[in-house]
């Protein structure tokens, strides 16, 4: 499912699906809107393959510093993708390359800091070739933490890990979409001990969780499945401490939304707020709320020409204001960014051409104080990579 270009791995969908979604993907390049918008994109850096990295699809991480740290899929010294730092005046720094012998291979996350180490997963590789849990420190010091296994619901992490304050990381395992297993999510001790909180069953309880968890106050984890749930569609659940699973929605494949990838986004009030790659009014996907007692809305239903696929997660500022990516549609058919108003107000910020600018935006943004956003390409710059190697951007607000 997690679409990538180059068929690495992030090709997940069955074959009837990605019919559905290359003749889509024809049309929309097709068809041009000309919606004007207010924002400006700087390209801060472009990748070139080789030793550099490529096709970074994750979100990216800020210091005090302005310095941006991040992953990238493949590229490096070996092809099996990097840690890298991008300094604030545009200076890229490979922390990492994967693809040494009992290392693990092709970061699918992005990255969680622990003061001057930085935590991650990659989807393959690792001692049981399952997937791992690596760490990197700023100098570039890599280990690795844990490696996954298949009794650990299948492996193939591909979500960024979360910290509590107790120190211990807690993920979830995608099973590779139900191949390798229904999924898992996983708890890792400070001493590198590997526990599994919950194995979903591919049933009503969910199926091959991709995205990243959120806690709560009480050690409550939030998360959404891709397939599962009542209707087969995807849901969103609650793990509580005592490893209690509770579905709070399930989708049903219709206006309220349709398989969703990403993680969570919780305010205040204890709502969640997700993507769905397909679904919505027109079958484009959706931006949707579901209330701490499981009432789902949706906030935004795409129709193409406003972004299509919005596989990347949100992110949202003090005001209320919410942001994301699509990783298709738009003007140009390679995706865009927006932005949504606490009363509803969709808005482009910017559209993706495919070329120099970056194309097929599939990670989470970030925000600094400035309101400026964040986040990384697939595809575009660069075209020593087929389709380009992929970017950093910002928008400025």
């Amino acid at each position: 499912m997690k679409l990538n270009r180059t068929g690495q791995l992030r090709i997940h969908l069955r074959g009837d699906e990605l019919a559905k979604l290359l003749a889509v993907i024809t049309l929309l390049v097709l068809v041009v809107s000309v919606a004007a918008q207010a924002q400006t994109e700087d390209v801060l850096y472009s990748f070139a393959g080789a030793p550099d990295g490529a096709t970074p699809n994750s979100g990216l991480i800020r210091d005090a510093r302005g310095n941006l740290y991040g992953t990238s899929f493949g590229g490096g010294n070996l092809g099996y993708g990097t840690v890298f730092k991008l300094s604030a005046d545009g200076q890229e720094t490979v922390l990492h390359s994967f693809g040494a012998q009992g290392d693990g291979v092709f970061p699918g996350s992005g990255l969680t800091r622990v003061g001057t180490t930085f935590y991650g997963t990659t989807v393959q590789g690792g001692a049981n070739y399952f997937g791992s849990v690596f760490s990197v420190t700023k100098t570039g010091n890599e280990a690795m933490v844990a490696s996954l296994s298949f009794e650990e619901g299948g492996g193939y992490p591909e979500g960024a890990l979360l910290r509590d304050k107790q120190g211990n990381l807690y993920g979830t395992n995608s099973g590779y979409n139900g191949g390798y297993g229904n999924g898992a999510i996983f708890e890792i001790s400070p001493s590198g001990t590997v526990t599994v909180p919950y194995r979903f069953t591919g049933g009503a309880d969910g199926l091959c969780p991709y995205g990243n968890l959120v806690k709560d106050a009480k050690g409550n984890l939030y998360g959404t499945t891709y397939r599962g749930g009542t209707a087969g569609r995807g849901n969103v659940y609650k793990l509580s401490p005592d490893g209690t699973l509770t579905v709070l929605y399930s989708f049903t494949g219709g206006a309220d939304g349709d398989l969703p990838a990403a993680g969570l986004v919780r305010d205040s009030k204890g709502n969640l707020y997700g993507t769905t790659v397909e679904g919505g009014g027109q079958g484009y996907g959706a931006v949707f709320m579901v209330t701490a007692k499981g009432k789902e809305s949706v906030l935004h239903s795409f129709s193409g020409s406003d972004g299509f696929y919005p596989i990347g997660g949100l992110v949202r500022d003090t005001s209320g204001n919410i942001y994301g990516t699509t990783e298709l549609g738009g003007s140009y058919g390679q995706g865009n960014v927006f932005k949504i108003s606490p009363g509803g107000v969709f808005t482009k910020l910017y559209d993706f051409h495919g070329s120099n600018d970056g194309g097929w935006p599939t990670g989470n943004l970030i925000l600094d104080k400035q309101g400026n956003l964040y986040g990384t390409t697939s595809y575009g710059g660069s075209s020593n990579c087929l389709d380009g190697c992929g970017v950093v951007f910002r928008i400025k607000p």
